[in-house]
């Protein structure tokens, strides 16, 4: 029987993958992955050549998971996907609860998250935190008050750039002026940017910036 091996890639700079993880992708035949063209730029960098890449994304998932199973009596199999940690706001989680019921082995390697990075450089408490996954688009103040009846945590989320202003107005509207909150962009890249304070005051400074590009993760504390 084989064994599923998880494996974090970086979530922007190359060089913020481990010993181990480059161990393993060189090791096993099999790579899954969310994209075959940007694993291909991973895999040329650090010259591992000659793996067999399966395409495993979240439309494809409940058609790819009997497939990779069946692989994995026999093979190991290495799943990624584009950035940071397989499973987290990305594919992954049905492929491992399947081997977990078939009984085949499956290895979680530490690596880059972009959910930890952010929470660590916001300078935000880190001793209580809640990851939301992508924010919702429809329904987002509603979305809001609700969270208000859980405080005393760290709040993370995804949010996409061209809504970022808007859901930080949407927060203005729901939650004090003084909240704290933090928005880091483009995590591990040539742009990084930490943007804290008080939420009246990061609203008014991507008022005033326009256009604004790269991932986005938002934080703020109740």
């Amino acid at each position: 029987m084989g064994k599923l091996y998880v494996v974090p890639t970086p979530i922007g700079n190359l060089k913020d993958i481990t010993l181990r993880a480059l161990e393993v992708l060189k090791a096993v035949s099999f790579i899954a992955c969310e994209d075959t063209r940007r694993a291909m730029i991973l895999l040329n960098h650090y010259n591992i050549e000659g793996k067999k890449l399966l395409s495993y994304y979240e439309p494809k998932e409940s058609v790819q998971v009997p497939k990779i199973i069946k692989l994995l009596e026999k093979e190991d199999v290495a799943l990624i996907t584009d950035a940071g940690t397989p499973a987290i706001s990305d594919p992954g989680y049905r492929l491992i609860r399947a081997c977990i019921e078939k009984g085949i082995p499956v290895e979680v390697l530490p690596g880059p998250s972009s959910v930890l990075t952010a929470l660590v450089g916001s300078g935000l408490a880190t001793d209580r935190f809640t990851f939301l996954g992508f924010l919702p688009r429809k329904g987002l103040e509603g979305f809001f008050q609700e969270l208000k009846a859980c405080t005393d945590t760290t709040y993370i989320a995804f949010e996409a750039p061209n809504r970022l202003l808007k859901t930080l107005q949407t927060m203005l509207k729901v939650y004090p002026e003084e909240l704290e909150v933090c928005v880091a962009r483009e995590l591990t890249k040539v742009h990084e940017e930490y943007v804290r304070g008080k939420l009246v005051d990061v609203v008014k400074t991507f008022e005033e910036r326009g256009e604004v590009k790269g991932e986005v993760v938002v934080l703020w504390r109740l």
